[in-house]
């Protein structure tokens, strides 16, 4: 993982849109709000001598962006001065109870500043005033001069200051602000936000407001009487008894709030408004302050952007000092985050882009040539929707080296054509464009040409595209796959995230092209001209990331885990998701209509223990009824002013005796049951076929697992009667069998093997109960005098470990004291020492690398390992312990999934399908009179995916249903 691409939120701060794209406008960037979310959103990283600088990250990275790709050249970076202003002279209490800030924030205050002036950007504060009022002093100043303001912060009380000319950009959030985001989170106008905050108060700044009052009330008050002092004068007229009441008795508290939430707006000027502007930049000084920080990849950036500018020549600059030289073989002596990934090479400088529109056959046979003659294919497709079962296919883009891509329309409507429905390549409206019949019969000798390599990104959707059509592409690589191997859960593996992150480049956003909400359009009304400066550049992207990438294999030696587990895979899944699984609508619709009555029955049943009827669904109103009314104790309230009532309050209520929230469980089981899956399963089944089609994620995961997306095949509840009642509405086709076979206690198997267990390697060798096993070895109990509730307390122990389990988890599993569990736990780990030197000696690789590794070379990092946060380190440590295990068994099933096709087919088993993966467990269907023959070779094939010390047991289940078949 790269600095300053740690995670997802991050990545947005790089991303940002681009307000007042010419630069012109004026930037006031709320310094002070940024670094506390920064610091919340980041993960810690360490700078060389141990600083923590993950605030200041994301803050560099932040001033990175308007400096470099929206060419701001007018920016100010505004600080509170100290925690006490004038607020603090008329009402004392204003932020008296907010915390000091963390101790790894601390230093970083200063850091931010030495930045800003790093970056030769003014630095604002004055003693007496919040960073808010100066920035709504200076956007006031700036607007009445004419020029356009964005005031870079998402705080809540600079909203007020929004207004022709004057917007704000949530830079974490990639979220610019105008005057309908206010509407949205305050139900009024924006010069009505003081008046709403006025009398819903805040208690992070300890501003009282009314009781009672919160900001949706505060607006339907302020959307009827006007303002704040209109409604105060005339609160008798108040229908409500209790809110007229206490408006009457609270108006004075009202308007001290109104003041203290109110900027003021004519607070001295710290320096004159034409001083707002960006120096002259010492990029010397810059980079020497970043690296000694320790951010390479920002470095990087800022080299490559001097490049691109002229400013430097390639290798003028030396690539490190002696002062800032990582210290490589210890994490924490590292600006890197704990789960980063060795160093990348700087991003290679951005290309000249010739981008061409075919639009006939002479054309296409040109690229053709040129894929003939480079043995290499960038290809990308652009569809009307995301879901390749029932896509159009619109339009294909190849590139065949840097800079050199084209896009070939195929199914583009005529820009007047799409409310009337009209597809016609006569209609004299509609783009000249190759029929799609003779363009893929033009290309399949490429795509499928043995010695003409293939490149895509998250090919398996391009593959089920073409597939559709009857074209088999082959061979391919897929440069989302390279990546997600190289660094796997370090970030994510999106094209335009990579390309940020290995290219400098910042791709065009599809909203750009397509629009957004209501207004977004599909890609086959997007005009030509768009279509080919979007398409191409995903050709484009492509090829260059796959350019950088792959050697990278070689480097980190990643060759057979890319090889033999992910790329194979590609064309498995691809036809996994096409074929679908059939489901049976009406068994759905009938355990829908089931589970309404049962939650109706069980909200009665509540009802009555609660004396009155109530919104069970509301977290708010069961939070009144369980602790205001019926008094099941304190309760706890969040934020919100609300009770929390999520399930580990209401087990715990529930193992107090309280029948009410054990009901209150139940029926939120039901109600995921039926929301999740007994509805939603309805809408996404595919009219003529009866089939789902499930999409699974194969760069997700941070152990290599896949997951199950669009519908979420995977978290169907197995061991409860409505989830296996879920599982019989998913049935075989006519004729045909469904055939399910899962490895049995794969991951304990594992644990024996990768931790090296004498005892329980041979357990498993000689075929006895591993969870009696156990039981004997830990409890001294011979096998013929086991009970049952001795081996369930093993088998809970067994599970328990692998997840870090703790003596009050498991005591709580078990229902025992956490003291008796602990003395299970010390037991367990006494008899079987070896486990506990294989988790101190992984959690020690885990702090070393930032990473731990699968019996297969698989990479899993580790977020956290060394956070200071003793709850998060654990929880890191636990990560640490349980990843190789689940990795491993992740690896070995798709070690597993690819070779089970070629073996159907050498056997004759054409008509057999692959449907799902589901963890351990893999389904088929098959023709009943093959589905025997190929259960027991299904069953061979997954037993033999790896030789381990310890027999890899898989088990096969045959039925006309899922369940049935499990």
């Amino acid at each position: 993982m790269s600095d300053d691409k740690t995670t997802d939120t991050l990545q947005t701060v790089t991303e940002a849109p681009a307000p007042a794209g010419d630069g012109s406008g004026l930037y006031l960037v709320d310094g002070s709000g940024f670094i506390f979310r920064a610091f919340h959103a980041l993960p810690m990283l360490n700078r060389p001598d141990g600083t923590p600088v993950n605030a200041v990250l994301g803050f560099s990275n932040m001033l990175l962006k308007l400096l470099a790709d929206l060419k701001a050249s007018a920016v100010a970076v505004v600080f509170d001065s100290k925690r006490l202003n004038f607020r603090n002279e008329f009402y004392p209490e204003y932020k008296a109870h907010r915390p000091e800030p963390p101790e790894e924030l601390k230093p970083q205050f200063a850091l931010i500043r030495e930045a800003t002036e790093a970056f030769c950007l003014p630095c604002l504060e004055l003693e007496g005033y919040e960073a808010d009022d100066l920035i709504a002093t200076y956007a006031r100043l700036a607007n009445e001069a004419g020029r356009e303001v964005t005031i870079v912060s998402s705080d809540k009380d600079m909203m007020q200051l929004v207004r022709p000319g004057v917007r704000m950009l949530d830079p974490l959030k990639n979220k610019p602000i105008g005057p309908d985001e206010v509407f949205e989170k305050f139900g009024v106008a924006p010069d009505k936000v003081v008046d709403v905050q006025a009398l819903a108060g805040d208690s992070v700044d300890n501003v009282p407001g009314v009781p009672g009052i919160g900001v949706k009330t505060a607006a339907q008050l302020i959307t009827e009487y006007g303002d704040l002092e209109s409604l105060l004068a005339r609160a008798g007229e108040i229908k409500q008894p209790a809110r007229r009441q206490k408006l009457i008795d609270f108006a004075e508290q009202a308007r001290i709030s109104r003041r203290l939430v109110l900027l003021d707006d004519h607070a001295p000027a710290p320096k004159p408004l034409e001083e707002l502007r960006v120096r002259e930049p010492d990029h010397q000084k810059l980079i020497d302050f970043l690296r000694a920080q320790g951010f390479r990849t920002i470095v990087s950036r800022v080299e490559a952007e001097m490049r691109k500018d002229g400013t430097i020549a390639d290798g003028a600059l030396p690539s490190s000092t002696p002062s800032a030289a990582p210290v490589k073989d210890v994490p924490t002596a590292s600006a890197e985050p704990a789960n980063a990934p060795r160093s990348r090479p700087a991003p290679p400088t951005d290309v000249e882009q010739r981008y061409e529109l075919v639009q006939d056959l002479d054309a296409l046979a040109v690229w053709l040539e040129r894929a003939r003659a480079t043995g290499i294919l960038a290809v990308d497709t652009e569809t009307d929707s995301l879901t390749p079962a029932t896509a159009t296919l619109v339009g294909i883009s190849l590139a065949t080296e840097p800079g050199l891509a084209c896009y070939i329309p195929l199914a583009h409507q005529a820009p007047n054509a799409a409310a009337s429905g009209e597809l016609s390549f006569e209609a004299p409206e509609t783009p000249k464009q190759i029929p799609a019949e003779d363009a893929l019969k033009a290309l399949r000798e490429v795509l499928e040409d043995p010695a003409i390599l293939k490149i895509g990104h998250n090919f398996k959707f391009d593959h089920q595209l073409f597939a559709r059509h009857g074209v088999r592409v082959s061979p391919i690589d897929d440069s989302m796959l390279i990546s997600y191997v190289l660094e796997g859960g370090a970030h994510g593996h999106g094209m335009d995230e990579l390309a940020e992150l290995h290219l400098a480049h910042k791709t065009i956003p599809f909203k750009e092209v397509c629009g957004s909400g209501k207004s977004q359009i599909t890609f086959d009304r997007v005009p030509l001209d768009k279509a080919l400066a979007y398409a191409a550049e995903d050709a484009d992207v492509t090829l260059r990331l796959w350019r950088v990438l792959k050697p990278r294999l070689v480097d980190d030696r990643m060759v057979t885990v890319y090889e033999t587990l992910e790329r194979p895979l590609v064309p498995v899944i691809a036809d996994m998701e096409s074929c679908g699984i059939r489901v049976d609508r009406a068994a759905l619709a009938r355990l829908s209509q089931d589970l309404a009555v049962r939650m109706a029955e069980i909200e009665k049943e509540v009802h009555g223990h609660a004396g009155r009827s109530f919104n069970i669904g509301s977290p708010k109103q069961l939070g009144e009824i369980l602790f205001d009314e019926m008094k099941l104790g304190t309760g706890k309230k969040g934020k919100t002013g609300a009770y929390s009532t999520d399930s580990s309050v209401l087990e715990e209520l529930a193992e107090q005796g309280h029948v009410i929230a054990q009901r209150v469980l139940d029926w939120r089981q039901l109600a995921k049951l039926k929301n999740t899956y007994t509805d939603a399963l309805q809408a996404q089944i595919v009219e003529g076929t009866e089939r789902v089609h499930t999409a699974f994620a194969m760069a997700a995961t941070n152990t290599g697992r896949l997951s199950s997306t669009d519908p979420n095949l995977q978290n169907i509840p197995v061991r409860t009667e409505e989830g296996r009642k879920i599982r019989r509405a998913f049935v075989a086709a006519p004729g045909h069998k469904l055939i399910s076979v899962d490895y049995s206690q794969i991951e304990l198997r594992l644990v024996a093997e990768m931790a090296d267990i004498a005892a329980l390697k041979q357990a498993f060798r000689d075929g006895i109960d591993i969870h009696a096993a156990t039981a004997s070895q830990v409890f001294g109990v011979p096998l013929d005098q086991m009970t049952s509730e001795i081996r369930r307390k093993a088998k809970a122990i067994n599970f328990g470990i692998i997840y870090g389990i703790s003596g009050f988890g498991l005591g709580r599993q078990l229902g025992i004291a956490p003291g008796e569990a602990n003395a299970f736990i010390k037991a367990y780990f006494e008899r079987f020492h070896e486990l506990k030197v294989w988790m101190e000696r992984t959690k020690a690789f885990a702090r070393q690398n930032g990473h731990v590794v699968t019996l297969f070379g698989r990479r899993c990092y580790i977020p956290g390992i060394h956070e200071k946060n003793a709850a998060r380190r654990a929880f890191a440590e636990r990560q640490a312990i349980n990843a190789p295990i689940q990795g491993t068994a992740a690896d070995i099933m798709k070690r597993a999934m690819a070779r089970v096709p070629d073996a159907l087919k050498e056997a004759g088993f054409d008509d057999v399908r692959m449907l799902l993966q589901v963890h351990d467990e893999l389904l088929f269907e098959a023709p009943e009179d093959q589905a025997e023959a190929a259960a027991k070779l299904v069953r061979e094939v997954m037993e033999g995916a790896a030789t381990l010390g310890v027999p890899l047991v898989a088990e096969a289940g045959i039925g006309g249903n899922w369940d049935e078949a499990h």
